[in-house]
């Protein structure tokens, strides 16, 4: 796999270059910014790791300026910038993942393998049924008796977790994980404030419901047994 490097510190820089090479990856380094939009504009690469803190240009604008160009190149975030509000804000421009420094360099190597899986996932499915319920990845529309269901951005990744694992329980805690990006359970609403919101979507209007609660568990999506 061909991936970009955009990193200012030397050291780091050629721990991950050689750290990768064994792995059997191709990796181009850049130290600034500027640079590192120009060859993801203009070169063909199958993943790029960005610091937050580049010379030149921050990664934070260097990926909004990627998403506006409509590049598509997969994001992992590789920075010492680790409050949450930093991490949300990360993913929340379009990064596909977020990884602070210092870390392991095998969780690193196992954060660009997710990535991979996931946009091969999604590259060959395009659509996610359950019942009567349709949701298209593609143009992030969800369906149901042919009826257009709005749905916001934190909604719809939720629905997409139920989909994909329909018929399995689906925790509270990797509801956290994957959709706040939040790798402990704090003691807040958010999961139940938004399942509610999307119950009154999805199940509400129609005679079967497809989300159900699994009491101190999580939830599960299924249609009639």
């Amino acid at each position: 796999m061909k991936i970009l490097l955009a990193e200012d510190d030397t050291k780091i820089a050629e721990y991950i270059v050689a750290g990768l090479a064994e792995h059997g990856h191709s990796v181009d380094h850049v130290a600034d910014g500027r640079d590192a939009l120009s060859y993801c504009l203009y070169n063909d690469c199958d993943m790029a790791i960005l610091d937050r803190m580049l010379p030149g240009m921050d990664g934070l604008s260097v990926l909004k300026a990627l998403r506006a160009s409509k590049k598509a190149v997969p994001v992992l975030f590789l920075t010492a910038l680790g409050q949450v509000d930093d991490r949300v804000e990360g993913l929340a421009a379009g990064s596909d993942d977020y990884l602070t420094k210092p870390f392991h360099f095998s969780e690193l190597v196992a954060r660009i393998d997710a990535i991979v899986r996931r946009r091969s996932e999604t590259s060959v499915v395009s659509t996610l049924t359950v019942h009567d319920l349709t949701l298209d990845l593609l143009s992030r529309t969800a369906r149901r008796q042919n009826n257009l269901i709005e749905l916001h951005n934190k909604e719809f990744a939720i629905l997409e977790i139920l989909m994909r694992n329909a018929g399995r329980v689906v925790t509270r805690t990797l509801l956290l994980e994957r959709v706040w990006n939040f790798n402990f359970e704090p003691s807040t609403t958010v999961v139940e404030t938004h399942m509610s919101r999307l119950r009154a979507k999805i199940d509400k209007p129609f005679d079967t419901p497809l989300i159900h609660t699994i009491r101190n568990t999580g939830y599960s999506m299924h249609g009639p047994r």
